[in-house]
């Protein structure tokens, strides 16, 4: 409350006993619509006091009743000739502070916003915020700040211009664009909206249950679905090393066009990891040719102890894929390879080959239902029992039928004594 409020304006409109009075007649200069004055103000549920103020303001007799119709044009000039504020807002301004104009500052608040948007000169950029969705993450990354946004809009943009990169690290990249190594890490605004225009190049697949996944909505956490190791996947597609030297692929005689002392040694497990993958890509010489991807490195082991050499090419996604295992898978299906999945019969194996057969175009390799009633047949009798919520074969909607029934997890191994026959390429 300003010192200097004439004291009849005080007696008149102030102190705590009218200040719901005061609020309300606030709220309804705060709710005026855009460019529109406000010429009339009809208060209800008046109490005797409320009353008797607002009566005395229009100098009305002091006959009760729950509600009065204000004549704001009235008042304004009766304030004006006794002296006492130019117009009935500005009194309450004097009483209790400025009125803010909600429609005036959401308009101005969408100029600036639509100013961010339209600023963006990265067509992948432009699109994202262009989406409700895209806009939403914006904002949340901003804290709702305009000019912060315009920050993270212009850092981002600098980023995207020098992808993809050529294998070149996170850290360095942060370093050498943004000055700051660190600028771009897990849970930094200008991470999260380059991995979100990176996650828009790849059009959206269905998941394991045949639903078409949701790029961002409005509840999107910083990070990429799955987490950092979705996110060093991200990476890695738009050729940015993150924890490269992580879980590398593991894999068996894998055919490459490579010659002399640049040649893999055949017959043994070989590694690669995403640095390798990304900074000097083998030339697979894999068209039309069938590999097989495995799920567990102990059915990769044994197939080297069964056939060496004579093994036929083998990849282990070790679990779900990550940023390595999913460079190779990829690198494989563009040179033209055909990949064919098997994993344990449990419903995360289940999970993971929807997933390699989704994102890699595999197709099955023994498993199937007919695959898995001939496995429960010849379980032991203390079998794993499967536990866990189901998960949709996207490949063979029986075998998850016959799991329902069996309940019995059959792990990889159990059944290595069938895949080895399919390996045999001597």
């Amino acid at each position: 409350m300003n010192d200097q409020i004439d004291p009849r304006l005080q007696r008149l409109l102030g102190g705590e006993h009218l200040a719901p009075l005061r609020k309300r007649l606030r709220q309804r200069f705060e709710r005026a619509p855009l460019d529109e004055a406000v010429e009339y103000i009809r208060v209800g549920e008046l109490s005797a006091e409320e009353h008797a103020a607002l009566a005395s303001l229009l100098g009305r007799p002091q006959r009760r009743s729950r509600s009065l119709r204000i004549d704001v044009r009235r008042i304004d000039g009766d304030l004006r000739r006794a002296g006492l504020a130019p117009s009935l807002r500005d009194a309450l301004e004097r009483l209790d502070g400025p009125i803010p104009h909600l429609a005036r500052a959401r308009l101005r608040l969408q100029t600036l916003w639509s100013g961010v948007v339209d600023g963006c000169g990265h067509p992948g950029l432009a699109d994202l915020l262009r989406a409700p969705a895209g806009i939403g993450l914006l904002k949340r990354l901003a804290r709702q700040e305009p000019a912060v946004a315009a920050r993270l809009c212009h850092h981002a943009e600098e980023v995207l211009r020098h992808l993809p990169a050529n294998g070149v690290t996170r850290s360095q990249l942060a370093a050498e664009v943004l000055g700051d190594a660190h600028a771009l890490d897990n849970g930094r605004g200008t991470a999260a909206l380059v991995l979100a225009v990176w996650r828009q190049t790849a059009a959206p697949a269905p998941d394991e249950n045949g639903d078409m996944p949701q790029e961002l909505g409005e509840d999107a956490d910083l990070e990429p679905a799955g987490g950092a190791e979705r996110a060093r996947e991200i990476w890695a597609r738009a050729g940015v090393l993150v924890n490269e030297l992580a879980r590398p692929a593991v894999f068996l005689n894998l055919p490459t066009r490579e010659a002399g002392s640049d040649r893999r040694p055949l017959g043994e497990p070989a590694y690669a990891s995403l640095r390798s993958l990304l900074r000097s890509p083998p030339r697979w010489d894999a068209a039309g040719r069938t590999v097989f991807v495995c799920e567990n490195p102990n059915l990769l082991a044994i197939a080297a102890d069964q056939w060496g050499a004579g093994c036929a090419p083998l990849v282990c996604t070790d679990g779900m894929p990550a940023a390595a295992q999913r460079c190779l898978l990829s690198q494989l299906a563009q040179a033209g390879a055909r990949l064919r999945y098997h994993g344990d019969f449990d419903w995360p194996g289940l999970r993971i080959g929807n997933h390699v057969m989704r994102e890699h175009g595999a197709e099955p390799w023994r498993f199937g239902a007919i695959d898995y009633l001939a496995a429960v047949q010849a379980a032991p009798s203390m079998a794993h029992p499967l536990g866990g919520q189901s998960v949709e074969a996207s490949w063979d909607a029986a075998l998850t039928l016959a799991m329902r029934e069996h309940r019995v997890a059959i792990a990889e191994e159990a059944v290595a004594t069938s895949l080895l026959q399919d390996l045999d390429d001597r």
